[in-house]
């Protein structure tokens, strides 16, 4: 017997281990040279295993096993090369009997798609959309719907080739390894049998009788209709063979109430007209939206949350922004904006004052040497807060241009999981939108949080004169149990220091 070990190659200088992911084939299968087998995930990404020969795969090791580099994972027996077109042959040694065969129905193989393994951190996802309806003939790697998660969106590619099976709907959360769909091998031209069949029979009329049931409603449709209280047999079916879609759905009105009886008596008198229009609706939550604000209240539940205040003279900043923005551009070809000196200040100040870039773990308090900036950006699905990794080693430009490379992925909701973990400290600034004056809540883990807000020209007094001046409120929100009043009035203060004299942070002062 020819075997060919296949063993978990190196795929990143620091990674020593794998998990498997989802076998794409299954013990037995006869593969291709190259074809994809399983995925491997590491710490740091996905890879995709391909068969090194042609032959029956042999699965040495399951979903979920931990692998070291260089371990065996699966085998393939070069001897079964002539397993798979042997298979062909041997129908057409059978045909004798012509009537029987064609009578006989297609064996149909049914494989489970699951939930994949989308993050260290998630738990659950929901269904944002199908792009399949069930019932579909589906390609391998067809894209078949869309999985929302608390932090970002995947696509669900199809595992096999066959007719799709939907057993979750949209909206529906489901857990990791929850099975999500069916794909059954073979059954498409069971169908096409079946169908062609039909008339022959003479069954087809009583068939007819029937109307359309359940199974000639998709389950989106069908969840649509019993919400609507609308019977699936009332609505016309625009789909394939009469089937009722979500369009279909969607399109029909609510269930009509059965007419009454005409009164006897004179009608009462009709309530009081209100001027416009006084229409509600109900939307499901995003995945997103409910794990912020499970998130929200555990922070304000568990933590001993402060906040302290102080306010900043921006002159210096503006001035400075206003001297060198342009050749700033010119040269980084990259806007100068106030969110790189607020992240510049508070590296600076992080390293002056460790504990608020600290965060407690049991009964242990973590302290980071590094500052890794989480910088809160609104999108239309919500709060995202990607990380600025190493802003200490940054120079203005190069904070500049990680902020708007995370700010447009983030709306585009293209941010991987690796952009959006691990921060030490975070910063929101309220102030884009107009907000004066707020309390931040903190980014758990994190043990702090800087808000920034809107800068209004106020009558301040600098050397005992009154003059006008930029001001902004500055707010640190803190977990008390681990930050004391001194070190986050302290810290707050060298941020203020650094912006209302910026010529510090270039001189390292």
């Amino acid at each position: 017997m020819a075997e060919i070990e296949i063993k978990v190659p190196p795929v990143g200088e620091s990674i020593t281990e794998v998990t498997i992911g989802n076998w794409f084939k299954n013990d037995g299968d006869f593969v291709k040279l190259d074809e994809v087998i399983c995925g491997l995930d590491s710490d740091k990404a996905t890879f995709e295993l391909t068969a090194e020969a042609e032959g029956i795969l042999h699965i040495k090791a399951q979903e979920g096993d931990t692998l070291g580099i260089g371990e065996l994972i699966a085998t393939i027996d070069k001897s079964g090369e002539s397993a798979e077109p042997a298979k062909e042959a041997a129908p057409s040694a059978e045909t004798q009997p012509a009537a029987s065969a064609a009578a006989a129905p297609a064996e149909v193989k049914s494989i489970e798609m699951k939930v994949p393994a989308v993050g260290e951190s998630i738990t659950e996802v929901t269904i944002a959309s199908w792009n399949k309806k069930d019932g579909d003939q589906v390609e391998v790697d067809e894209i078949l719907c869309e999985l929302e998660s608390d932090k970002a969106t995947f696509e669900l590619p199809s595992e096999a080739s066959g007719v799709l099976r939907i057993v979750g709907n949209e909206g529906d959360t489901l857990e990791i390894g929850a099975v999500i769909c069916v794909i059954e091998q073979g059954a498409g031209g069971a169908v096409a049998a079946s169908k062609a069949e039909a008339p022959a029979g003479g069954q087809s009329a009583p068939a007819a009788d029937k109307g359309f049931s359940d199974k000639h409603t998709s389950p989106v449709a069908a969840k649509i209709l019993a919400e609507k209280g609308i019977d699936p047999k009332d609505v016309n079916g625009s789909g394939p063979g009469g089937r009722v879609t979500k369009e279909d759905a969607l399109k029909a009105g609510s269930k009509p109430a059965p007419a009454a009886p005409a009164p006897k008596a004179a009608p009462a008198p009709a309530p009081k007209a209100v001027a416009g229009e006084r229409g509600q609706r109900r939307e499901k939550m995003s995945s997103l939206r409910k794990t912020i604000a499970r998130r929200l209240v555990a922070v304000k539940s568990e933590t001993a949350m402060l906040t302290t205040f102080n306010e900043v003279d921006m002159k210096p900043v503006m001035d400075m922004r206003g001297k060198f923005k342009e050749k700033f551009k010119e040269k980084h070809e990259v806007g100068l904006g106030f969110m790189s000196f607020f992240v510049k200040a508070v590296s600076v100040a992080l390293q002056d004052f460790p504990v608020i870039n600290a965060y407690m773990d049991g009964d242990e308090l973590i302290y980071n040497d590094f500052a890794d900036i989480s910088v809160a950006v609104s999108t239309p699905r919500g709060l995202v807060v990607p990380v600025i990794r190493n802003a200490e080693t940054l120079s203005f430009a190069g904070i500049e241009k990680e902020i708007v490379r995370l700010a447009v992925r983030a709306r585009d909701g293209k941010l991987g999981l690796d952009e959006m973990s691990g921060g030490t400290f975070t910063i929101t600034n309220g102030g884009t939108f107009g907000s004066m004056l707020s309390t931040p809540i903190i980014n758990a883990p994190q043990s702090a949080i800087l808000g920034m807000h809107n800068i209004v020209e106020r009558a301040v007094v600098v050397n005992g004169e009154i003059v006008v001046r930029p001001i902004m409120y500055l707010a640190l929100s803190y977990d008390h149990r681990i930050i004391d009043g001194k070190d986050s009035v302290s810290f707050l203060v060298r941020v203020k220091q650094l912006l209302e004299d910026p010529m510090r942070l270039l001189l390292d002062m």
